[in-house]
């Protein structure tokens, strides 16, 4: 089924200042309320550009269009985001505004959660190249709620685990920072590029 297909997309979503991000939240003062916040404002932005991307795409279905024109379009997508993977893999340190994160207050946290998972440039790339995928297959938006919920729970897992293990999440969630932050363009290029494989067969078939 094909919205089994875009869940590996979820690690585009979270890897780099996504995660990282929750995990300063998770580890900030009034950590519950900020992390909450963080999750609440990306939930509304991606069910929000994912929606959009997938009711345009439809649009141009139902007036007729060709179905050709969207997988060049989610194609098209998908490249860019490999680029601008590629280009930011040297970025070993989180950015300069990450270090207020640690006194951060719930409507900052909101906010971030908002914009960087909604219009961060991987982000946007990679819901709009869902809406735009479920669109051109003929699936029922409600495909994507996989997608959107899964990215959701693996923002939420640093302050999950702290909610579960305690100290032994404080202690290890800097571990899974440094990880991320030096791996996570590599697991981002292998997901984008077995989807643009599976695109490819689209057009060809």
């Amino acid at each position: 089924m094909n919205f089994l297909v875009i869940l590996p997309l979820i690690f585009v979503m979270i890897a780099g200042p996504q995660i990282l991000s929750a995990i300063f939240l998770a580890t900030s003062e009034n950590w519950r309320r900020n992390s909450a916040a963080f999750v609440f404002g990306a939930s509304l932005s991606i069910s929000l550009v994912v929606t959009l991307a997938y009711y345009f795409s439809s649009g141009v279905v139902h007036q007729g269009g060709s179905r050709r024109p969207l997988h060049l379009l989610v194609l098209a997508v998908l490249l860019a985001a490999m680029v601008n993977v590629y280009l930011k893999r040297e970025q070993s340190e989180p950015p300069t505004w990450m270090g207020k994160l640690e006194t951060a207050s719930s409507r900052f946290s909101f906010r971030l959660g908002f914009l960087l998972l909604g219009f961060f440039p991987t982000d946007i790339l990679t819901s709009i190249t869902v809406g735009t995928y479920l669109a051109s297959h003929g699936d029922p938006l409600w495909y994507a709620l996989g997608f959107v919920s899964l990215t959701l729970l693996l923002l939420a897992l640093p302050s999950l685990a702290l909610l579960t293990i305690g100290d032994r999440a404080e202690a290890f969630l800097p571990t899974v920072r440094t990880w991320m932050n030096t791996h996570s363009w590599i697991v981002n290029e292998l997901v984008l590029l077995l989807f643009v494989g599976m695109t490819i067969n689209n057009l060809l078939g």
